[in-house]
């Protein structure tokens, strides 16, 4: 791991950003987390990274929303983030994609973006059954549990990227 974060750290402010943007598909984002460089361990860095999520102006958050697909659907492309999707979503089963695609529909008439969740280990009627729970939030309270989701999706695609090497 040392090495891998050693690259990171010694990268180009541009090219540490779009190895962040493959984590979290805000500029803002990528933006202050490279920034801090360098980091001194990974703990470091994803701790850095979850509070620059949570710190996002909710237009960058519609941004970072804006790179991930809808659950249920396959990731298309090839690059990393694509790839990093398809496993996420490895989980649901052909005959939960027409309910996911439903309530995908009832869930961006209601609050305007694409349902997020951190689908890793997650079973297509465990994602189901937890749209159907967040279709009942308030738009506050919706927007809080996106932020959760994509803090655990960018740590876990941080773990990722270090395991990688960038």
């Amino acid at each position: 791991m040392p090495d891998s974060l050693d690259a990171f750290n010694a990268r180009s402010p541009s090219g540490a950003e779009e190895e962040l943007l493959t984590c979290c598909a805000s500029r803002v984002f990528a933006g202050k987390v490279a920034a801090l460089r360098p980091y001194r361990d990974l703990g470091g860095l994803t701790a850095a990274a979850e509070a620059a999520v949570r710190e996002l102006d909710w237009p960058d958050v519609l941004e970072a929303l804006a790179a991930h697909p809808r659950i249920g659907e396959r990731a298309g492309g090839d690059g990393r983030e694509a790839s990093w999707s398809r496993q996420e979503q490895a989980g649901v089963e052909d005959e939960v994609r027409v309910a996911l695609t439903e309530g995908n529909r009832a869930y961006e008439e209601r609050f305007g973006h694409v349902y997020l969740v951190c689908a890793t280990g997650l079973t297509g009627t465990e994602l189901l059954a937890r749209l159907q729970e967040r279709l009942g939030n308030s738009a506050e309270r919706e927007r809080e549990v996106v932020r959760d989701e994509l803090a655990a999706i960018t740590r876990l695609r941080l773990g990722k990227l270090m395991k990688e090497g960038t």
